[in-house]
Formats: C-alpha cells, structure tokens, sequence
C-alpha cells in the first residue's frame, strides 16, 4: 500500500473541500484594487493617477478608459526599457531580480519581461492550486509518490547587471521549493544544461533509472525527448520505461493537434490537464476532467480584460486598435473569441499577451486558447484563424488516417493571384494533391468567410508535406531547441521566404 502517497492524497483532498468554490468576480475586483494600491505610487501610477482611480465609482470602468492598451514593444519602449537601465519604481515596486526571455514564436531577439518576486509567488501559489485541483480526477494514492518529469528551458539563468536572465519555465525550476526537490526530475545538474540535444541525450541516459508518474511541458518538444527516450532505450513505447506515467500536463500551446502522434508513444492513454503558463504569468489550468478547458486564476495577482476579436478591432500585424472596446469577465459570453488583456503583479498594464481565447464557461471562467492575434490570416478576406486551422487539419488526420502535429501556411501570390501556401509535418502517403483539395474542402465547409474569398481573390491551396521533425530543426535555426520556444503557425511572405529556403537546404542536405 502506498502509505505515503495516500496521506498526501488525503491531505489534497481535504484542502480541496475546504477551499470551496471562487467567486471569480468578487476576486477580479479584488485583484484590481490591490494592484492598483500597490502600484500607485510607481512612475506608472503616478503618470496615470492610480490614486484618483482607487477613489472613483467604478473602478474597473476608470481604469480601462484612462490606461491605453500596451503590446509588449511599446511598455517596453516607454517603462520596462528604465528597469534594464537600472531604475525602480518603474511600473511595479522595487526592481525586479529576473527577466525571462521570450521569442515568443517569430524573430531571433529576445524579449524581455519583468518577473518580480510578487509574480514568482503568484506562479508557486497556481502551482499548489493546479496540484490541489488533482484531487478532482480520481489518481490512485501511488501516483503522488512518484517522479514529475519537468521537461523545461535551461535552469543556468544567466546574470546580468543586476538581474538574471532565463525562460521563464527555467527561472520557475530554479524556484521549485525545497520539498519538491525529490520529486522533480530530471534534476538540478541534468536541468542546467543550456543545448537542448545534449539535455535530452541526459534524460535519455538516465530515463530508466527513474519512476515518472507525470510529465509538464510543451508538447512539441516533449515528443521529441519521449522519441529519443524510446530510441535510445530500444523499446516501442514510454510506458516500457516508465509503466506509472499517469499524467501529462501540457502547455505553451493547445494539445489538440499533438493528440494523435503524443499518443502513438503511449502503450495506453494518460490523463492530460492543460496549463497557461506564459512568460507573464501562469493565467490558467484544467481544474476538472469533464472538460479539456481551463479555469482563469481569477484570485492570484492578473486582472483580466477582453478584447471582442473582430476584423475592425485588429491591425493588420495583429495588434489591437487603439480604439477598440474591452470588457471585463462579467460581460463575456460563451462561443465568442476575444483578445486577451492582463494586468500584473509583474508590472504589466492592459497587456495584450498575444493569445485569442473563447469561453466555454462562463460561471466557471473556463476558457481555451483558440490561436494568436498575429497568426490570424486575413488576407483576402478569408478569415482563417488558428483554431479553425486546427480543427480542418483534424479531419484530414481522421480522412487519411495520418498525423500532423505541426504546419505552418502563408498567403502567397503566383503570377498576382493570392494562394494559401500549407507546409504539413506529416510522414503519411497520402498525396499533396490529395491533401490540398480536402482541405480546402474542409475549409469552405467550416468557414463561411474563406468560401467566399475562394471565389473570389482566393485562387487556391497548396500543400507541400515535409518531416515533422524540420519544424523543431527550424525552431532551433531561429532562436533555440526546447524551452518555451514554438512554431509560428503563419507567416509573412518574407518570413515564409526563410522558411523554403530552410527546408531546401534541408531536403538537399538529406538527399
């Protein structure tokens, strides 16, 4: 009998009944103020009079119509830019002792986001939140004595003036407390090292010495390391290996299109919960099993805004204009995509992080992360955006009975006529004629928009099918393997450009 792990079971459990339920308005409003307060006296407060926004009728109302909204390049051109010159007080408390880098997922230059101690808090508190929520999927006691592989960036944070540098999944391992340290492979040294291959190889070695119960990462990279883990150990699945993996916490991107291909490296399937956990904060998790949805940390440090996701909202590079509308949680809806906005205890104000959600509980604050603003292909008129994306190349998986965890498409222009141009990771047989005329099918069966510009300016699509492994390849050509690093899902025709020449140098080099 698992003695232990069934104590620590007990233990979730009841802090799990005694929580109760969040009203997540109550806490939102909450959340507002105190930011507000604590930030009032900071360069930003001052400059946009938090003071006299704590003291007005309506709070929430008050501080959407005087704060702008910020991308990351203009807070950082007017506030965040000080605080790498030395200064305090800037738009949070103090100065912050990590930046976390982020490519996001286009360009070589790192960005760089303030993680102050109130957000390293805040990120270890969702964590016990996410660990409490485990009680609502029935694990057996044996589970909570078992090893969680945190398949994450580099823990060497590199230091600079007088902060340290890193991702942010590596500046959240190097924080793990000390009672965790057990539990967390694949550990300190193994975790330090900053090449992505030679990390995995470790891992490989060292795979079959350790009793995994459950994974945390991104699932395009996670695939990688549990290919190699199979390949260097000789075996045909994970669970040859590691028999007690129960559980696989995902996140960075949506896991749907990861599904079948994650799975065909399972001897059977595992419980897979969902994470938010961006480099500006940890927003959401899965918090119960009848819904692959995430539950907003409504209670912990982020106010949230939002933003309707609407052609005449959004600039032609995906940014928000500038007179578009927001709304806070008590007026959204269910089935209506929105541009998500945070406030944070790191300093960000009315932030657009990037992400396009939907709602699939309203009462519940659950939502899904249904694409990116900049990954919203508009050309033409035909509205595609990622979730749509990802939903067709389902059906083509389903049709022709292959994977595709990865693609990436860009609208191109053959002698002036406008093409989707698809690249699809997938080793299937089927043809790229085959593939190019579903899914254009699919499309104009699903989206309204896309079937009128296919008869219009719209000529057509075209499929080139490559390794599945040449996205990673590209991801590593560009920024670097592993981490938080992830595929750009559509590209401009300069990027694109890149894109083929990278893959013919590829598919030369392979011949």
């Amino acid at each position: 009998m698992a003695i232990i792990g069934s104590l620590i079971k007990g233990a979730i459990q009841i802090k799990d009944a005694l929580s109760g339920e969040v009203n997540h308005l109550e806490a939102q409003e909450k959340v507002l103020h105190q930011l507000l307060d604590k930030a009032k006296g900071t360069e930003f407060g001052k400059k946009f009079d938090f003071a006299s926004i704590l003291e007005s009728d309506d709070i929430k109302k008050d501080f959407s119509h005087r704060i702008p909204y910020y991308d990351y390049h203009s807070i950082y051109e007017e506030w965040w830019s000080k605080l790498l010159e030395g200064k305090d007080n800037i738009t949070w408390p103090g100065h912050p002792h990590y930046f976390a880098l982020s490519s996001g997922t286009t360009g070589k230059k790192s960005k760089r986001i303030p993680v102050t101690d109130d957000m390293i808090e805040a990120i270890r508190k969702a964590g016990i939140k996410q660990v409490e929520a485990l009680a609502n999927f029935d694990l057996p006691a044996d589970f909570y004595e078992k090893r969680i592989m945190m398949l994450g960036s580099s823990t060497d944070l590199k230091e600079k003036n007088d902060h340290l540098e890193g991702e942010i999944s590596g500046i959240s391992a190097s924080n793990i407390p000390f009672w965790f340290e057990g539990y967390y492979k694949p550990g300190k040294e193994i975790a330090q090292i900053d090449n992505w291959d030679d990390r995995v190889k470790r891992i490989a070695e060292g795979a079959k010495d350790w009793d995994i119960g459950a994974l945390s990462g991104i699932p395009s990279w996670m695939e990688l390391m549990l290919q190699e883990v199979i390949a260097y150990n000789k075996v045909d699945n994970i669970h040859e290996i590691w028999p007690d993996l129960q559980v696989y916490a995902s996140g960075g991107v949506a896991f749907e299109p990861y599904k079948k291909s994650f799975n065909s490296l399972l001897k059977h399937p595992i419980t897979v919960i969902d994470t938010y956990l961006a480099s500006e904060g940890f927003l959401a998790y899965q918090q119960r099993p009848e819904t692959d949805a995430m539950q907003l940390i409504t209670d912990n440090g982020i106010y949230f805004e939002f933003v309707p996701f609407k052609p005449e909202h959004i600039n032609q590079d995906g940014s928000v204009k500038e007179d578009a509308p927001s709304i806070d949680l008590s007026k959204v809806k269910t089935g209506e995509d929105y541009v998500l906005l945070i406030s944070t205890v790191s300093g960000a104000w009315r932030y657009v992080i990037g992400d396009t959600i939907e709602f699939t509980d309203v009462e519940r604050a659950e939502i899904k992360i249904t694409g990116r603003t900049k990954f919203f292909l508009n050309v033409v008129g035909s509205q595609l955006s990622v979730n749509k994306m990802n939903a067709a190349l389902r059906e083509l998986e389903e049709q022709f009975d292959i994977e595709i965890p990865e693609f990436t498409l860009a609208a191109t222009r053959i002698e002036d006529e406008f093409y989707h141009h698809w690249y699809l990771g997938t080793t299937g047989n089927t043809s790229e004629e085959e593939l190019s005329d579903k899914l254009d099918q699919v499309l104009k069966d699903a989206n309204k928009n896309y079937k009128v510009a296919r008869s219009k300016a719209l000529k057509g699509v075209k499929v080139s099918k490559v390794d599945p492994k040449l996205f990673a390849e590209w991801s590593g050509a560009q920024k670097k393997k592993g981490g938080q690093v992830k595929m750009e899902r559509v590209m401009s025709e300069d990027k694109f450009k890149e894109w083929e020449t990278f893959i013919s140098k590829e598919l030369d080099t392979s011949i």
